[in-house]
């Protein structure tokens, strides 16, 4: 699992937000549909040499604008159970999340401004496994005054293609 954040994964080294021009963003987007797709492939769709494309990919990787996965299902390698959980904290609540963030159950720790202090999506194998992490681990991080946990029934859709659009 990778220790980085968000934040420092879209970080540009120079210090700015890195700008991204037409042809990086259709680069993503031919890499959203496929993640395997051949350079050489990606350069004929966007107008680029494959070793041109081969070093804007690798400057986008260096730059944290996007990361090459593999997503799985997660029914399908054995965790059966998903939640959002909102967390109120009292204190300081980027302790809290980062706190949440180093347990491996917890997919996305998101800050926000509303209801809840922090949104936790957590996949589990199981009841007992989310019952254990929400319970005796979420409940037990200092500064977490409750949680309210949604739990997934159902997952209709859920899709990467948003970086490009």
């Amino acid at each position: 699992m990778q220790s980085d954040t968000v934040a420092s994964r879209n970080a540009d080294p120079s210090g700015g937000t890195p700008q991204l021009d037409s042809v990086s963003l259709a680069i993503i987007e031919q890499l959203q549909e496929d993640g395997r797709r051949p350079y050489g492939a990606i350069g004929k769709a966007v107008g680029l040499s494959e070793a041109a494309v081969r070093q804007r990919v690798q400057k986008l990787l260096d730059q944290g604008v996007m990361q090459i996965v593999a997503v799985t299902d997660p029914l399908t390698v054995g965790f059966r159970r998903q939640a959002m959980v909102g967390v109120h904290v009292e204190g300081d609540v980027e302790a809290v999340a980062d706190a949440i963030a180093a347990m491996d159950e917890a997919e996305y720790v998101v800050m926000t401004a509303g209801r809840f202090d922090l949104i936790v999506e957590v996949v589990c194998e199981d009841d007992e496994h989310m019952l254990e992490v929400i319970n005796r681990r979420v409940r037990a991080v200092p500064g977490v005054r409750s949680t309210e946990s949604f739990v997934y029934l159902k997952l209709k859709k859920q899709t990467y293609m948003w970086g490009t659009r």
